[in-house]
C-alpha cells in the first residue's frame, strides 16, 4: 500500500471527511485492521481563502506548492488536493513535486465516461462554476458543462463559505440547492457535479432529483485505486 498525501484544511470539515473515506475504503477493500497510510499537511484555510478573495493565485500556488513538497520530503507516494477549488494552482502544485499530484476532475469525467453522462451541472464555489481551469478539464474529455444563473451562483457560493465551511448544515440551504439543481435539469443537465469538497455534506443521492457524482468521494476512489495496485 503507497502512502497518500492529503493537502488539507480548505476546509479541515471535507478533509476529515475524505480521512474517513480514505480509511473505510481500505477497510471495504482489504478487510480486518487494514486502514490508509496517510500524511496529511492541513493549512489555516483563512489565509487561503484571503488569497482567493484578493485573485492571488500564483501566490497561492507557490504556498500550496511548498506544503506538497513537505509532504513528499514525509514520505508521501501521491498528493490530493483536498478541494476542487484550489485545483486552480493544480500545475504549481504538480511542478513543486516528484510524485503525482491527483487531480480530482479526472476521476470525475472518468465516472461520468462509465455513466455515458454527456451533459452534466456543475456546483462549486464562484472560482469553481465561473472559471476556466475546472470546466476546461471537463470539456476537454467531451463533457458539455452546464452552470447556474449568476444569481444562483451566488447562493451557491454563500451557502459553502458561511455555512457549509463552518460546519453548518441547513434544511433551508439544501432546498435552495434542490431548486438550482432541478432548474439545471430543466436546461438539459444529465446528472449534476458536486463540484465542492462541502457540498456532500449538504445533498447526496437521495435527495437529488438528478444523479450524483460527488466528487470527494471520487477522488478517494481514485487515490485508492492508485494506492492500492500492485
Amino acid at each position: 500500500m503507497k502512502v497518500i498525501g492529503l493537502l488539507g484544511g480548505m476546509s479541515w470539515e471535507s478533509t476529515d471527511y475524505y480521512y474517513q473515506q480514505l480509511n473505510r475504503g481500505v477497510r471495504e477493500r482489504l478487510g480486518g485492521l487494514h486502514s490508509a497510510k496517510i500524511l496529511l499537511h492541513s493549512v489555516d484555510f483563512a489565509e487561503i481563502e484571503a488569497l482567493q478573495e484578493n485573485g492571488a493565485w500564483e501566490e497561492a500556488g507557490k504556498y500550496l506548492g511548498q506544503r506538497a513538497r513537505q509532504l513528499e520530503l514525509g514520505g508521501a507516494d501521491c498528493v490530493l488536493i483536498c478541494t476542487n477549488t484550489m485545483h486552480r494552482v493544480y500545475p504549481d502544485v504538480q511542478d513543486s513535486v516528484g510524485i503525482p499530484v491527483l487531480h480530482i476532475a479526472d476521476g470525475t469525467a472518468d465516472a461520468l465516461e462509465r455513466a455515458g453522462i454527456e451533459k452534466v451541472a456543475l456546483l462549486g464555489t464562484r472560482y469553481t462554476m465561473e472559471q476556466a481551469f475546472y470546466r476546461d478539464r471537463l470539456t476537454a474529455r467531451g463533457l458539455e458543462v452546464l452552470v447556474p444563473e449568476p444569481e444562483e451562483r451566488a447562493r451557491v457560493h454563500k451557502i459553502i463559505y458561511h455555512e457549509l465551511c463552518l460546519g453548518q448544515v441547513l434544511d433551508s440551504s439544501r432546498d435552495t440547492y434542490l431548486r438550482i439543481v432541478e432548474s439545471l435539469a430543466v436546461r438539459g443537465a444529465e446528472a449534476v457535479i458536486l463540484g465542492c469538497t462541502e457540498i456532500g455534506l449538504l445533498i447526496d443521492e437521495h435527495t437529488s432529483p438528478l444523479p450524483v457524482f460527488d466528487t470527494t468521494l471520487i477522488h478517494v476512489q481514485s487515490a485508492l485505486d492508485w494506492a492500492l495496485r500492485a
